[in-house]
């Protein structure tokens, strides 16, 4: 039983460690979702001569009005962009940086009080929540010697991980649901052209899986650990009733022989010394059969 129940403690805390290092990680990452921007191309010069609009100059004659002959999206550049819970990076046209801004600045206003707001404290707590259930757990496998205690451990950290779960997934889907407004309504020079989730976002629910495992695995521990318990002091307390019953049996059938023997005993000493009977000796009694006579009219 001791063993059974390490091995699912140790199972509870590995996937709680998993969805632990997962959990952090995408919250600060910045590639939940990534994508492409549309911008307009800048105007060619002598740092920048390729992906940029040139409008040239007639070196003659000035006045004369050089036309650019690109048109639909040859005008425009597409620059990569990824954006996480806590800022949103976009490729910087004129050179090979990023470009950072706060995606708390980028999100509509209603929706910045609302829901991100929310995702964002939801997030905090959900790792919060992981930490003490992986706290609790490890706490059970250090104090695995008395059961009753890592019943009482097992319990809470059940609980704080369901909650947990709980929360992670509530953050997951607020947070999407803000992106998808941005997207529509945030500001004009980041709207995105195209956008997919990234490996943060998949991470980041790879956490809340992990997760409900590890409260799935201790939920199932814990229950497993009371029906073993309880089917034991079941069996205890059984082999001592049929002990007890045992003794009482044998109790009450050396009580039985004595009874007899000192029955006929007595009888033997008050038969009349003239009278022709002979007394009948106690050795030749089945006492056997009266004890057990005897035992079925006692019951």
């Amino acid at each position: 039983m001791r063993t059974s129940r390490k091995c699912r403690t140790l199972l509870s805390i590995t996937l709680n460690f998993m969805a632990l290092l997962f959990a952090i990680t995408a919250f600060i990452t910045t590639y939940w979702c990534v994508g492409t921007q549309r911008v307009p191309k800048p105007k060619c010069s002598k740092l920048r001569t390729h992906q940029c609009i040139d409008y040239g100059v007639n070196e003659t004659d000035p006045n004369k009005v050089v036309y650019s002959w690109e048109t639909g999206d040859d005008r425009f550049l597409f620059r990569q962009f990824h954006t996480g819970i806590w800022f949103s990076c976009e490729e910087n046209i004129h050179d090979e940086s990023e470009r950072c801004r706060s995606f708390i600045d980028l999100a509509p206003a209603s929706e910045k009080v609302r829901m991100l707001w929310l995702s964002l404290v939801s997030e905090m707590l959900y790792i919060i929540l992981l930490v003490v259930g992986f706290s609790l757990m490890c706490l059970d496998l250090v104090h695995s010697i008395n059961v009753i205690d890592g019943l009482k451990l097992n319990a809470f950290a059940a609980v704080f991980t369901v909650l947990s779960g709980l929360l992670g997934m509530v953050a997951h889907v607020m947070y999407t649901q803000v992106f998808t407004v941005t997207v529509s309504f945030g500001p004009p020079d980041w709207r995105p052209y195209n956008w997919d989730y990234g490996w943060s976002f998949c991470i980041a629910w790879a956490s809340f899986t992990c997760c409900m495992g590890a409260s799935v695995t201790t939920l199932n521990s814990y229950t497993k650990t009371v029906i073993e318990f309880r089917h034991k002091r079941k069996t205890f307390e059984q082999s001592i009733r049929e002990e007890q019953a045992r003794e009482a049996f044998g109790y009450y059938r050396e009580r039985s022989v004595q009874s007899i023997s000192k029955t006929v005993e007595v009888y033997t000493s008050q038969t009349p010394k003239s009278g022709r009977k002979t007394p009948i000796p106690a050795d030749s009694l089945d006492l056997t059969d009266c004890a057990r006579s005897l035992g079925e009219e006692q019951c």
